[in-house]
């Protein structure tokens, strides 16, 4: 590789691991274990600084004489710096109350799979949680600028937040996640006991008299000036316009603008009628768009009866897309995939699942998380898409391969750009279906519910956030034009009040990704190689859309016919990622 380019890479992943050495962790760096993360403003600054120079170190290497993997690297090292220097800018630590990736959730989800395989890596635990006290502390002190600054956060989140500190601090200390960490294998019985009292030790020392100090600070002075549902967005804060032109670059990778992005999911939604009303008369005997989103969201037949029916229908769908693989794609990847249940504090806030990938050393596989609360809510006909998104073909496979691409700087193998990750997983429900993994028409019902669903987000996204749309009013919107259930609209939209414009990645990079294949197959015609397109697609790891674009161009104009010509987009190389220094 370029010296300067891989000098300023190995800096920048480098960076990455001190600063966010909890992650660390769970990807396998073990010389961060016993870090906890610094939440204040002086070290936020800094990193800013850093990443800056990161940004302007890469964009400044002159691409032309680079190898073509080598220009990838440029780019994704511009966009990943650059836009995690603006997320920072946005100061949202000032108004982190957030009940899906908030403090008081985040460590109870991770901490069953943190990779402890050594000794000296259950020791370094203690030393973490004896640290949990100080980052909460300055978690309540960044809370502190914000008030003082008037940017406080919307009241749902704060409120459910509160019940879910109450709930935590009130369970039994024996039970808390934090204490039962996998114990290294080599350890004897007595000395896994003995190491589980002295992390219960500094749970009931540190950790959780500081989750009661971050309530209290949160019941006694966040609660009472907390933005209104009908403020719940970020344009009301005096910053909120700028904080979400940040966010919009960040998640999309693209120069879109929140009223385009609006737009495009209102004419999503309208497209996405004539596809219901075909499957609605062949499943349930109607194609009256409003009987079928009622049937869908009020059938209790549709539903699952116990939890036990939600894990039996994920973990089939898993096996037949485990076995199905070889067919659609060319590179497989050798980390496996297994299922588990969400882990239960945060569990009813949380969405239906999530994956977590595997670590690079093998000591975890990657790992579905399926959501079992409330199983009389969960709809049968959705399980197969959502399972599909989360493990196989979807962020498993995404995921796992780029941690296994040889060759790459470590920075590229871990990167995670939210539009290529979450348009995969989108575009990966219906590449199911060409599969033939679905079970049935109802099933295929499901696909139209997510796609519905995911289009619904691009709307109320952009409402809540550049709009002023109250959080009733997004409620409103996708009760009408999703078949989605009560519960989970209202878990999604509280979702999107947190957590500002990530809902955009998953239709924008599904609409990207099928763009790109719809121009490869016109221009190979015959030619066309579903496995090498998406081996292309997937074999550079997580990028920016317009990389993206260009790689499947250069990959088509190798193979195209002389006279068909190249497909190529306008702009060339970098032509959204050269200015990634600003948003």
């Amino acid at each position: 590789m370029n010296d300067e380019l891989k000098r300023i890479g190995d800096e920048f992943w480098a960076f990455t691991l001190e600063s966010s050495p909890t992650n660390a962790t769970l990807l396998g760096y073990h010389d961060y274990d016993a870090a906890l993360e610094d939440l204040s403003r002086e070290v936020e600054d800094e990193h800013i600084a850093s990443l800056d120079g990161f940004a302007a170190g890469a964009e400044a290497i002159d691409p032309d004489p680079l190898t073509a993997d080598e220009r990838i690297s440029r780019e994704v090292l511009m966009f990943e710096a650059s836009t995690a220097a603006d997320d920072l800018r946005s100061r949202m630590a000032e108004f982190a109350v957030d009940p899906f990736n908030g403090i008081q959730v985040v460590f109870q989800q991770i901490a069953g799979q943190i990779p402890i395989t050594e000794p000296e890596h259950a020791e370094a635990m203690v030393e973490k949680w004896s640290k949990m006290g100080r980052m909460l502390d300055q978690a309540i002190g960044r809370l502190r600028e914000g008030v003082a600054a008037d940017r406080t956060p919307p009241l749902v989140g704060t409120e459910k937040t509160i019940a879910q500190l109450d709930t935590y601090l009130a369970s039994p200390v024996e039970e808390d996640a934090l204490v039962n960490l996998p114990a290294p294998p080599q350890w004897s019985e007595d000395e896994v006991a003995a190491w589980r009292q002295t992390l219960s030790e500094q749970v009931q020392s540190a950790v959780r008299p500081g989750f009661a100090r971050y309530r209290a600070t949160i019941v006694d002075e966040i609660l009472p000036v907390a933005r209104p549902q009908e403020r719940s967005g970020v344009v009301w804060l005096e910053d909120g316009q700028e904080i979400y032109e940040r966010a919009i670059r960040r998640h999309t990778s693209l120069p879109l603008t929140a009223l385009d992005i609006h737009d495009t999911g209102l004419g999503d939604i309208a497209e996405l009628e004539d596809e219901y009303r075909r499957l609605g008369q062949s499943v349930l005997d109607t194609d009256d768009l409003t009987e079928i989103y009622s049937r869908l969201r009020d059938d209790e037949a549709l539903r699952f009866e116990d939890a036990d029916q939600i894990v039996a229908a994920a973990q089939g769908a898993l096996d037949r897309a485990s076995a199905a693989m070889g067919k659609t794609f060319g590179r497989l990847p050798k980390a496996p995939c297994v299922m588990a249940m969400v882990p239960p504090l945060g569990a009813e806030d949380a969405p239906l699942a999530f994956y977590f990938p595997p670590t690079e050393d093998g000591s975890r596989p990657g790992t579905f998380f399926v959501n079992t609360t409330f199983p009389t809510t969960r709809t049968r006909y959705e399980s197969e898409a959502l399972a599909f998104h989360e493990s196989i073909p979807g962020h498993h496979l995404q995921l796992a391969l780029a941690q296994e691409l040889e060759g790459l700087p470590d920075f590229r193998k871990n990167a995670f750009i939210t539009v290529f990750h979450e348009g995969w997983g989108l575009y990966s429900e219906r590449l199911a279906d060409e599969m033939g993994l679905y079970t049935g028409d109802l099933e295929r019902l499901g696909i139209l519910s997510f796609d519905s669903w995911r289009a619904g987000r691009l709307v109320v996204d952009t409402g809540l956030h550049a709009l002023g749309w109250s959080r009733q009013k997004t409620i409103d919107y996708l009760t009408s034009n999703s078949p989605q259930a009560a519960n989970n609209i209202v878990n999604e939209v509280e979702r999107y009040i947190a957590w500002p414009g990530q809902a955009l990645a998953y239709k924008t990079g599904q609409h990207e990704m099928l763009q790109a294949r719809a121009r490869t197959e016109e221009a190979l015609g015959a030619e066309f190689d579903i496995k090498a397109f998406h081996d292309t697609l997937l074999g550079s790891g997580s990028v920016p859309m317009p990389t993206m674009h260009r790689l499947i161009d250069e990959w088509v104009s190798h193979i195209a016919p002389p006279s068909g010509g190249s497909p190529a987009r306008q702009g060339g190389e970098g032509s959204q990622t050269e200015g990634a220094v600003t948003p």
